[in-house]
């Protein structure tokens, strides 16, 4: 596959500033999409602040970005993850905003969301607000950058909170082995640095310096935060002019303390770190190769664009291709190529292979195997037919490309102001429009024996390793590979015939739109027979090209047990396997489909260009209709399934109390651990026999929507039926309404509190966890939107409390949950401060100071709360994904309210405060007398004793403790289940 980054990774050469204001009153005109109706302005303040407005008179939602050319590559030297603890502090307070958290808290009340992230050489702030609150939601993001107010007591509390995130990552392999890279590159480059900080070198190591982390913490923000280091991107309903009025009028204040533009210049890599092959132990079970090389960045080429050309090849998954080869040895699982981590002075480009364990020992075959097609890329020249098809892919993305939501938008395209020239903020390097050899060329040239670095990762290499990376305590060894063994690896790998890829069939040539008279806004029901069911939905919004299918496959053996579940698991990744080196050429062309098993089967789906959908679709059902087992492919998949087990227990402490939760509450899910055991015992044969058994009732929902006429959706409906079910050779028979599959959930007794300690899996994790659930009803209008506006109206206190003054943990949150139409609130919490059922007491004190709140809510707030939920839910889709996704939701779950939205409208506006309160009262506060709770604690290595003491202690009163899920769920009643037999809902 080919992978690359998105923009909004990398920094760029940036224009002089005085340049910049000079060309301030200049018109530029961005190029945009040509389906794109909305309006843009480039516009520079007199303190230097590059911005770009847009105004889109459709959107739902206002949005801001405002990117800071500033990352960690300026920590100070000895107070590692300032920028990154920056970045945390200005969410606080400022001088005119000065109560803790207000600016979030308006946010949330006004139906929207904010987050930042940081990088190498740039931190990035962003929001999303309902329109009418722009205004103000732009005067509290604008003080950020004018005055935080950074108070000793909260910048105490959030080293806590950034030594929390960096618990979170220690055991995350992708963490772990970025930073192995980072290491071995010179000590000189600041890509050696360690990004994100922690209590150590936030507050023990300056205090033993004599620092004073605050001091440090303004002073970089006094230097560094310069207004003419920044760029702006601002999105809203209203007209340019108004935007504009509105930019001028907030941002003008932020200082342009004139800081140059910072400047990493030269490769992290010194001649030492070249020609090594670096062997490192990671968390996970697998095996992984990563084969790096500096390279020239594609930024400074991106209208060529060499970087993509290369990486399309090298990423290829077709026949002739590398994966392709080693797919058909056996020897690898994935292949991804393209450039990595990059800036205007460095990139890498990178060839990341999950290896098979007969791959693992055939490594360098594996490596000889990828210089030899690289060799036969930079000898076979650069056929300009393969950037033609790259091209018209590229524009076709550009031009047809589906709206997203404005707070992505403006996060990307303020990443890109500080990269690009105005006029490609939007296209950035997304469409390469010069075909230039000598740049393919250059980068092919580029990758070579002498100038690569490989990084080989599997626990095999445990106990054979003799260094440690400090940060995140990896074990690692460096052997020095030059040329001449490489060579040697090349001359003795197998001799395959690798070759280009052939032209690409699914390039699509008719993006013509279709006449449909019926303009209706919902799902219809156009065909129903004893095999199937088929809903359509035409495009009424979006005026794209596109289609999106859904096919769910009901076949009740499915997921009849542990073995029957991991048999579909396997069949619908061997369909994948087999559909891949054909099919892959679709989604390369924007074609994208996936089998998939689920509760009740598998599903099929495919979004994208309509125009070779058919093409596509027809050969996904003919690969079902003649499904073979093939043995070698069987056991590659069956192990990277088992992997896929064994790794479970590394999962997060926070997902595993999510993945117990599901367990209990969901009538018919196995464990794991009975999955893997029944995997281990399974041969190709025995998915011979299993599968016609499945097919022989099966049953298929269908969804078609997007660019596509109904009678078309009927003719391929019609079309499947005819090869699944009404050949001489179908497998597939009509599924009986008796034996139509329901999905039920465990329904709680009231007044009763349960409880399930658990330790955590991977003993070596400190975190703890806990999942605080509380069950609440059934869908149901009037207590769907009393819990969403209590969701809405609790959520950012129970962050601030739980989060930001408490400091439990990083992660500390209140979501709603819906199980199949059940619905509750939960909270996640993951700490290494405190055990589950301390983070469980901690849960029922905020209930307890929440009650207080809302009591005292003024109506005013309530009223501006509930309004903020309506904006959300008229907040109308942006493509045909999101569209399809709710409608297909309703389907799915046999509920059939394809109005849900305008009805739970019409409930709100009508909705007064004391029927909040009294539903917060009745189920939800503590001794609440219909409430349900279910908690679910994993204890980590850090709170061992305390697991120890909770299963031996008696269960205080009106609490019940799990010891056994399974004789749980059998004893608990169920809630009944929306979904009939065959075309029969109880609505």
């Amino acid at each position: 596959m080919d992978s690359r980054l998105r923009e909004v990774d990398a920094p760029a050469e940036p224009a002089d500033g005085a340049a910049a204001l000079a060309t301030a009153k200049a018109e530029v005109e961005v190029t945009k999409p040509r389906n794109d109706r909305r309006g843009y302005r480039r516009v520079v303040l007199p303190n230097a602040l590059e911005c770009l407005l847009i105004s889109d008179p459709d959107t739902d939602k206002a949005a801001a970005s405002m990117n800071v050319s500033v990352g960690y590559f300026c920590d100070p030297d000895g107070m590692e993850g300032l920028a990154h603890f920056l970045e945390h502090m200005l969410f606080y307070a400022s001088e005119k905003y000065p109560i803790e958290d207000s600016y979030s808290k308006y946010i949330a009340e006004h139906g929207g969301s904010t987050n930042a992230f940081t990088t190498s050489e740039h931190t990035n702030f962003y929001f999303d607000v309902n329109n009418d609150s722009l205004d103000d939601a732009l005067d509290r993001f604008a003080q950020f950058f004018i005055k935080p107010l950074m108070s000793p007591d909260a910048t105490l509390r959030e080293i806590k909170a950034v030594d929390s995130e960096n618990q979170k990552n220690i055991l995350s392999d992708p963490w772990r082995m970025s930073q192995l890279q980072k290491h071995l590159c010179s000590n000189n480059h600041p890509y050696h640095k360690f990004s994100t900080g922690n209590w150590d070198t936030l507050e023990v190591k300056p205090k033993e310096k004599g620092l004073d982390t605050r001091a440090e913490l303004i002073n970089f923000y006094d230097s560094h935060y310069s207004a003419n280091l920044m760029q702006l991107a601002v999105y809203g309903k209203e007209s340019l002019d108004n935007i504009q009025t509105l930019v001028e009028s907030k941002f003008c204040d932020i200082k342009n303390v004139g800081r140059k533009h910072f400047s990493f210049p030269g490769h992290p890599c010194s001649s030492k770190d070249l020609q090594i092959l670096v062997k490192a132990v990671p968390i996970k079970q697998g095996h992984t190769l990563r084969i790096l090389w500096p390279i020239t960045p594609n930024v400074r080429h991106y209208k060529e664009g060499p970087c993509r050309y290369v990486s399309h090849l090298i990423g290829h998954e077709g026949e002739g291709s590398l994966f392709y080869i080693l797919k058909k040895l056996g020897w690898a699982m994935s292949l991804e190529a393209g450039e990595g981590d990059w800036s205007y002075d460095f990139s890498f480009f990178s060839v990341v292979i999950q290896l098979t364990d007969v791959g693992h020992e055939h490594m360098e075959d594996v490596v000889g195997l990828l210089f030899r097609y690289i060799t036969l890329l930079q000898t076979s020249g650069t056929p300009k037919w393969i950037f033609d098809e790259l091209l018209a892919i590229c524009e076709m993305g550009f031009h047809y490309r589906d709206k997203s939501p404005p707070s992505n938008y403006v996060v990307n395209i303020s990443s890109n102001m500080q990269i690009f020239p105005p006029e490609d903020w939007l296209i950035a390097s997304s469409v390469p429009s010069k075909f230039s050899p000598d740049a393919i060329q250059k980068v092919l040239n580029e990758l070579t024996t002498e100038n690569v670095r490989i990084f080989w990762e599997s626990k095999l290499f445990e106990g054979h390793t003799d260094l440690t990376e400090p940060w995140y305590g990896t074990s690692y060894c460096v052997e020095a590979v030059p040329p001449s063994i490489m060579q040697k690896w090349v001359e003795n790998a197998p001799n395959e015939d690798l070759h280009l890829p052939k032209p690409n069939i699914f390039i699509p040539t008719d993006l013509s739109l279709k006449n449909v008279e019926e303009k209706t806004s919902f799902p219809c029901m156009l065909r129903k027979t004893l095999f199937s069911r088929l809903w359509y939905k035409p495009d009424t919004m979006f005026f794209t090209p596109k289609v999106f299918i859904k096919m769910d496959f009901h076949c009740p053996l499915s997921n009849s047990s542990p073995e029957s579940s991991v048999h579909t698991d396997i069949f619908t990744r061997l369909l994948m396997d087999y559909l891949n080196d054909y099919a892959y050429d679709a989604e390369v062309a924007g074609l994208y489909y996936a089998v998939r098993p689920n509760d009740t089967g598998f599903q099929v789906t495919m979004v994208g260009y309509n125009d070779k959908m058919r093409t596509l679709l027809d050969t996904v059902i003919g690969k079902i209709a003649d499904f073979e087992v093939k043995i070698d492919r069987f056991s590659v998949i069956k192990e990277t399934i088992t992997k896929g087990y064994e790794n479970f227990k590394f999962q997060q402490p926070y997902q595993q109390a999510m993945y117990n939760c599901t367990l209990i509450l969901e009538e018919q899910t196995w464990p794991w651990d009975e999955e893997l055991a029944a995997l281990s015992n399974l041969e190709a044969r025995n998915l011979e026999d299993f599968l016609p058994r499945m097919l022989a009732k099966t049953f298929i929902e269908c969804y078609f929507a997007g660019n596509i006429e109904p009678s078309e959706a009927e003719s391929v409906v019609q079309h499947i039926e005819g090869i699944l079910f009404n050949s001489s050779t179908s497998v597939c028979k009509s599924l009986p309404p008796s034996q139509h599959l329901t999905k039920r959930i465990v329904k709680l007794e009231r007044g009763l509190r349960y409880y399930y300690p658990a330790m955590c899996l991977n003993q070596q994790d400190e975190n703890s966890s806990l999942l605080h659930y509380i069950q609440i009803h059934q869908d149901d209008l009037k207590q769907n939107v009393l819990l969403q506006l209590l969701a809405v109206v609790a959520k950012q206190p129970a962050f601030h409390q739980l989060r930001s003054v408490e400091q439990l943990g990083y992660i500390a949150l209140l979501r709603q949950r819906n199980d199949s139409g059940v619905r509750g609130l939960q909270f996640i919490i993951q700490s290494t401060v405190k055990d589950p059922s301390n983070l469980d007491a901690r849960v029922e004190a905020f209930l307890k100071m929440f009650e207080v709140t809302l009591h005292e809510m003024p109506d005013a707030e309530f009223k501006s709360n509930v309004n903020a939920l309506i904006d959300m839910k008229r907040e109308k889709y942006k493509n045909i994904r999101e569209e399809s996704a709710f409608f297909w939701g309703e389907i799915s779950q046999g509920t059939l309210k394809f109005d849900r939205k305008e009805t739970e409208i019409a409930a709100l506006e009508e909705l007064k405060k004391e029927e909040l309160i009294e539903f917060f009262d009745n189920h939800v506060k503590v001794g609440a007398p219909e409430k349900k709770i279910l908690s679910i604690q994993i204890y980590g290595g850090l709170h061992s004793s305390e697991y120890e003491k909770i299963i031996h202690d008696a269960p205080p009163p009106h609490s019940h403790r799990i010891t056994d899920i399974f004789s749980f769920r059998r004893s608990r009643p169920l809630y009944g289940s929306f979904k009939g037999g065959a075309g029969q809902m109880k609505l």
